[in-house]
Order: C-alpha cells, then structure tokens, then sequence
C-alpha cells in the first residue's frame, strides 16, 4: 500500500529550511534506506507544501517521520496529513488494475 505525506508549509520556510535541511535530508535517506519512503519533495511554484511517498502495511512509518521531521518540530511545517492512496498504473502501482 502507498501513502501521501502531505505538508502545508509557512511563510519563513524558505528562509529556515537550510538550518534543518540536513537532518531533514538525513531523516528521509535513513526512511529510503529503510524502504519506507519512495520520494519525496517540495512542491514549487509556489513553493507552499511537500509531499513524501511511502510504502508499507499502514501509515505508520509516513506518521513517525512526520513526528520526527526537524521541519515540523521548528514550525516549518504548519500542518501535515497522510492519505492511503491506491495505486494501480505503472511498475510500482500497489494494486495494479489492467484494463479488460
């Protein structure tokens, strides 16, 4: 199964993010080493959220990272949500649903 990590970010993320982008990168790559997190990024233009994909039995470790996030700890991150998302299209799709 897939779930979005969705962040909604504040107006000073752009001034404050390089003060946390380390941990914060390092916090991601140990999730991609761990095999939760497939991707993640900020959005652009306007650069107002992020959104992380991960992969697993439940939301859990998408939650964990949340919680963890030096982003959310500083306020960077003004409100984040996780959603299942079914996948079905393309070579990583959870439930692949070809057509008839």
């Amino acid at each position: 199964m897939h779930y979005l990590l969705m962040y909604e970010v504040g107006r000073s993320y752009l001034e404050r993010r390089t003060e946390f982008r380390d941990e914060h990168l390092a916090l991601a790559w140990q999730a991609h080493a761990r095999g939760d997190l497939v991707l993640g990024g900020a959005l652009a233009d306007p650069v107002d959220g992020a959104v992380l994909l991960f992969q697993g039995d439940s939301p859990t470790a998408a939650e964990r990272f949340a919680a963890e996030d030096p982003y959310v700890l500083h306020g960077l991150v003004t409100h984040w949500r996780v959603r299942p998302w079914i996948t079905v299209a393309g070579t990583d799709a959870a439930t692949p649903i070809h057509p008839a």
